[in-house]
This record gives structure tokens, C-alpha cells and sequence, in this order.
């Protein structure tokens, strides 16, 4: 598996983002192996809450709310998937399945990073990857906060907005990440904060990731990853801790899948979940402050 490297003065000056990157390095799949970049911010014995980010964002995304989570004492760990940010870049779309998305964080997360009762905090495909840990390895997480994001088995028809994305990723000559970015927040981001979303992707080369994950949704009842995906959902359906839906009010991809949780998930029950108002698809820009003091608040509510 061939796999590109972003060079580390693309990510110099990034705005309102101070922090140093960690690696750990996991196996390819194939025999090889990737860096898998990640943050580790606040103190070490404190409740973890793991930041995972979708297509075609990175860490980065986060920035308004690590703040926000450090200043209520929290640990904070938030990685780049593979094929994003500071992490290795495969550049065959071929070298990218849903399955081998999982594994990696797997790896990353719970082997080498070790992460223990967290808070899974996640959107977009931080939620097709995050709930699958979730349900694989139920005894590592605490609670669960889900925004903007699912898990689709296939068993139901995906939206229009949805598909009329997946054919942008998959056909278009041009494909800017930070435009992308800014065009699924509720309003327009500043340039700088544009660069800094295009800059771990030097050119096209780097971006088989981000082109092929909207392939990758399981989308019919037969796709390759609809069994695990069902399997997920049987452990989910018994899953009793806290499970909180935070999903914002202007997004047309998720609209309305927080439905499907708060009716399947015990650990939903009677939980005090709301709708970010104001949040486009990323609402992490938009009221990130507001969904970080949403998670600071259930963690405090429901101690271990």
C-alpha cells in the first residue's frame, strides 16, 4: 500500500489551533504500516472524551471546543482518521473500506492510545467509525454523544441531499476540502480557516480518502458493510449507559436520524437531548462552543 505523507509546514500558523500533534503507527492491512496522528490534551487521569470527525474534516474541526472541554477538567483525544490531517494518506481509493477504517482506529485508539471510559463524541463518519468501537468494544466507553452522523445498515433509503453528495465526491474534477467545509456550515468560514481544512491535501493525490468515504456508506441492503453494521445495532439496542442526540437544526444529510436513537438505544431513554440551533451539516463551527458546554454538562450529570 503506497501512502502519502502531508509535510508538517502545511500545517504551520493553523488559526485558534495551538496544539502538538502525537502519533502511534498501526498495521495497513497489508503488511505494512501507517501513522495515524491524534491530540491528548488536559490531564491524564481526568474523564476522556474522544472527539471523532467525519468526511472531509479533520481535528481541526474541533478547535472551539477543546477550549471548552479542557476548562471543565476533561481529557481530551481527538485523531485524524487515516487518509485526513496528519495521518497517512493512502493513494489508492481501493486501499479504503469501511472495515479497514474501523481497524485502524481500533488500533490506534484502543491498543496503542488506550483509552478508557470515554465519551465517544461524534459526527459524520466519526459516527460510522465511532459507534462501531462503540458497539465492538462496549467496555471501553462510558457514554456516547452523537451529532450529525449515523449508522446506516442499508435496510432504509438514504436522502436526496445524501446522494446528490456522494455523485459531487466521486465526479467532480474539483474537489476543494475546505470549500466543502464551508459550504456545510451554516455560514461562510474565513479563508484562513478554509486553508487550514485544504491543507493537509497538497494536491489530489492525497485525497482518496476524502473522495471515497461517501462511497463506502452502506446505502443498500447488500453492501459489504451492512452485516457488521446490523451486528453493531443488536449491541446498541442493549447498550444502557448514556447515549445523548445532539444534532443541530440545518442540516439536510442527518435531518432527522437522531429519531432512529432516541427509539432503538435504552441509554437514550429520559437523557436530555437537544437540538443545536443555529448548526449547519458541521456544527462544530458553527456552535461549537454551545455542543462542547452540551457534552461538559452530561458528563458531569452522569458520573461514573
Amino acid at each position: 500500500m503506497e501512502a502519502l505523507r502531508t509535510p508538517d509546514e502545511r500545517f504551520t500558523d493553523l488559526p485558534d489551533f495551538p496544539y502538538e500533534p502525537r502519533y502511534v503507527e498501526v498495521d495497513s492491512g497489508d503488511g505494512g504500516r501507517l501513522r495515524v496522528a491524534y491530540l491528548d490534551e488536559g490531564p491524564a487521569g481526568a474523564e476522556t472524551v474522544l472527539l471523532m470527525h467525519g468526511e472531509p474534516s479533520w481535528s481541526f474541526l474541533y478547535r472551539r471546543m477543546i477550549p471548552v472541554l479542557l476548562d471543565a477538567g476533561l481529557r481530551v483525544v481527538a485523531p485524524d482518521l487515516v487518509g485526513f490531517g496528519r495521518s497517512d494518506k493512502p493513494v489508492e481509493r481501493t486501499d479504503h473500506s469501511y472495515a479497514r477504517h474501523v481497524e485502524w482506529m481500533r488500533q490506534a485508539l484502543l491498543d496503542e492510545v488506550g483509552i478508557r471510559d470515554a465519551t465517544l463524541v461524534c459526527q459524520d463518519w466519526g459516527a460510522l467509525i465511532g459507534l462501531r468501537l462503540v458497539a465492538e468494544n462496549p467496555d471501553r466507553f462510558a457514554r456516547v454523544v452523537i451529532a450529525n452522523g449515523g449508522l446506516p445498515t442499508g435496510d432504509r433509503p438514504v436522502t436526496e441531499a445524501f446522494l446528490a453528495w456522494r455523485r459531487f465526491s466521486q465526479e467532480s474534477p474539483d474537489f476543494q476540502i475546505g470549500r466543502v467545509v464551508s459550504n456545510g456550515s451554516a455560514t461562510p468560514l474565513p479563508p484562513e480557516v478554509v486553508a487550514a481544512y485544504d491543507a493537509p491535501f497538497p494536491d489530489e493525490r492525497y485525497t482518496a480518502g476524502p473522495r471515497v468515504l461517501p462511497s463506502l456508506v452502506p446505502a443498500d441492503a447488500d453492501d459489504p458493510a451492512a452485516a457488521d453494521n446490523r451486528a453493531a445495532w443488536e449491541v446498541l439496542s442493549r447498550w444502557e449507559k448514556p447515549f445523548l442526540t445532539a444534532f443541530s437544526d440545518g442540516d439536510a444529510i442527518t435531518r432527522g436520524g437522531e429519531r432512529v436513537f432516541r427509539k432503538l438505544v435504552p441509554g437514550a431513554q429520559g437523557m436530555p437531548h437537544t437540538t443545536m440551533a443555529g448548526g449547519g451539516h458541521f456544527l462544530q463551527e458553527d456552535v461549537g462552543p454551545e455542543f462542547a458546554r452540551v457534552v461538559a454538562d452530561l458528563i458531569a450529570a452522569t458520573p461514573r
